[in-house]
């Protein structure tokens, strides 16, 4: 879960259902649940120390900007509204959280309560699968993994490749 809150782009759930289902409904929600709060805190800090620019490279500057503005309309309930609702990116939220004034605390304990419903749904969901469902959810796990490292290689490549493209156009000038 803190790998997936920092870099990789997974799907929290399956991996919440893949606790659950590997560790049973309550060691599976602890498991997700403080292993998010880890990642969430990361994520906050990362941004709060390395700033907007990297956080940009991290997510994207669309992104953010709308974040902005949902911080900006929901004001200091911004976090716990975010994390009640399913289809707001909680990396997102978390990196843009440490661009903003907030305190790490409010941040913390609102990602904290905001977390804890889905993450009991989900285990309670994960828990619950078996057979084919259960090797289904599994395997989309390991595919999204294979994915997500598959992405990072590339990005570090890109990277790699950019840089000493700028230092020979460097020396050449």
């Amino acid at each position: 879960m803190v790998f997936q809150s920092v870099i990789a782009p997974l799907p929290a759930f399956l991996i919440t259902f893949a606790n659950a289902s590997i560790w049973g409904f309550i060691p599976g929600a602890l498991l997700s649940w403080s292993s998010a709060m880890a990642g969430a805190a990361l994520c906050f800090y990362i941004s709060k120390f390395f700033g907007r620019n990297l956080v940009e490279k991290l997510t994207s500057k669309y992104a953010l900007e709308e974040l902005d503005e949902f911080f900006e309309r929901h004001g200091k309930y911004a976090i716990l509204v975010a994390r009640l609702l399913p289809f707001v990116s909680f990396d997102i939220v978390s990196y843009g959280a440490g661009l903003t004034s907030i305190s790490f605390w409010h941040f913390f304990i609102a990602t904290g309560i905001g977390q804890l419903p889905a993450t009991l749904v989900y285990s309670y969901v994960g828990e619950m699968l078996t057979g084919s469902t259960k090797m289904i959810v599994m395997g989309l796990l390991i595919l999204f993994a294979f994915s997500a490292f598959v992405v990072l290689l590339k990005r570090i490549y890109d990277d790699k490749k950019n840089r000493s493209k700028n230092l020979s156009k460097n020396s050449a000038i």
